[in-house]
């Protein structure tokens, strides 16, 4: 089930955070521009995130598959390649409320989030900037993408453990379907001297 693997993903970086020393709360990552901080501010599942969720339900939603939105978001023209000064500016601003406040988003408010999740039908949506609406069971699937990748970004930055294994199985899943089918295969097979350009970049 997607959402006990958004719950272990989130726990994975409760538990690191938790032995993250000052220096290492600060040190750069890969990403240009974002420290650590940064990275656990923009994953972590904040009281806003738990009010989102909580918001009004669409019977209907317009898309019903992770892999659809992350191809509407980050396309050329989508939110993510649009504002991506303003979403790393907000990660700055939101990683200064300190280490243990982000470290309670994830041990306290995280919980709180999953049991909404829980609790709630994967098929009912909720309103999305660009998209019009999404259902639960897509934002699901884009939550494990997302704080999978930056765990990624944050092994890659302090160390320690692989990722959990389930919440990178799920993120291949979701990634792969986000490109053209027929494109993929090709160039997963080196059929091509094309190769596909980044799924998220």
């Amino acid at each position: 089930m997607d959402v006990d693997v958004l719950e272990q993903v989130w726990w994975s970086w409760a538990e690191r955070g938790a032995v993250l020393s000052s220096a290492e709360w600060e040190r750069p990552t890969r990403l240009a521009g974002w420290a650590v901080r940064d990275l656990f501010a923009h994953v972590a599942p904040d009281p806003k995130v738990l009010d989102f969720f909580r918001g009004p339900r669409v019977a209907e939603p317009a898309v019903t598959e992770g892999a659809r939105l992350l191809r509407r978001i980050h396309a050329a023209d989508g939110v993510v390649r649009e504002r991506a000064g303003d979403i790393a500016a907000a990660a700055r601003e939101a990683g200064g409320v300190g280490a243990a406040r982000l470290l309670r988003y994830f041990t306290v408010t995280g919980p709180e989030v999953i049991v909404v999740l829980r609790e709630v039908d994967s098929a009912v949506g909720l309103v999305y900037p660009q998209v019009g609406s999404v259902s639960f069971g897509a934002l699901v699937e884009v939550s494990i993408v997302e704080a999978t990748v930056h765990l990624l970004d944050l092994i890659a930055a302090v160390g320690g453990p692989p990722a959990p294994r389930d919440g990178v199985r799920r993120t291949v899943e979701v990634l792969a379907a986000v490109p053209d089918p027929v494109a993929f295969i090709e160039s997963a097979a080196g059929r091509t001297g094309e190769p596909l350009p980044p799924i998220l970049g």
